[in-house]
């Protein structure tokens, strides 16, 4: 692992794993740009973090979030606002950034969701979050640009003496509740940040689920034991292709080709 400071812009800062991850990339002595929406609803942020404004729906308002960054964290996400949120923020607010780099090398470390490739259950028929999320998946895999994409169990369901990390590929765990893994917010988030200083994390996606056991101390072997996504495809090492790209809707088949193409 590679210990020099970066500058690491986290999207989704205010959010439960978000100030979680600004914490953590302070403590591993990096610089943390918070992403913001609004100048005038600043949170309390450590006094180390550095606020940024930008509006994850509108590209251009990005531009100075992601100059001079080192690497991107990803957290956010569009609860509750439905399929438009799923499309606007999930999607969109990844889209936007990758967009905002305009080919400026930066790590990415993007956090999704485990169950995402299943797009059957009842949740992702309600809000097509899934769908969305996995779209995001591939654009930051045809971006070209070197990632981590991590797929959390259920927050912090996990007991006090469950914090041994397992790292799952495949996603096979569609329960759709906490059956399907556990794991608490801060192991998210300092998987996240690790794997941006990680050679052995670079092109993988996996689910992230705890078990009885304690903690890890290194992360470097967890990564190590993860197949690496193939070399041009959209989606993860051992996924079921269950999401042809003739599935997507026609702008986003578009979006994907001009970053591809970029690359």
């Amino acid at each position: 692992m590679n210990y020099y400071p970066i500058t690491v812009l986290v999207v989704g800062a205010t959010g439960s794993i978000g100030q979680h991850v600004v914490n953590e990339v302070i403590r591993e002595g990096h610089v943390a740009r918070a992403l913001l929406r609004d100048s005038g609803k600043i949170p309390n942020l450590p006094a180390a973090a550095l606020p940024v404004i930008g509006d994850l729906t509108q590209a251009d308002t990005l531009v100075e979030a992601v100059d001079g960054v080192d690497a991107v964290i990803f957290t956010h996400g569009s609860d509750g606002k439905g399929k438009i949120g799923a499309e606007t923020v999930d999607y969109g607010g990844v889209r936007n950034v990758l967009a905002a780099l305009a080919g400026r090398k930066a790590r990415i470390a993007l956090m999704t969701a485990i169950g995402v490739t299943d797009r059957d259950g009842d949740y992702n028929r309600k809000t097509e979050a899934h769908d969305w999320k996995r779209r995001s998946e591939r654009l930051v895999r045809a971006s070209g640009l070197p990632y981590t994409i991590v797929r959390p169990g259920w927050f912090d369901y996990n007991n006090s003496e469950q914090h041994r990390l397992v790292l799952l590929q495949g996603d096979t765990r569609h329960a759709g509740n906490s059956s399907d893994g556990v794991v608490a917010r801060r192991q998210i988030a300092q998987i996240l940040v690790r794997s941006l200083t990680s050679v052995a994390a670079e092109y993988k996606t996996f689910e992230l689920v705890a078990e009885h056991g304690p903690a890890p101390e290194d992360f470097d072997a967890l990564f190590a034991s993860l197949q690496a996504d193939l070399p041009g495809a959209l989606d993860a090492i051992r996924d079921v292709p269950n999401m042809p790209l003739a599935d997507k809707p026609l702008r986003v088949i578009r979006e994907m080709q001009r970053f591809t193409a970029a690359t």
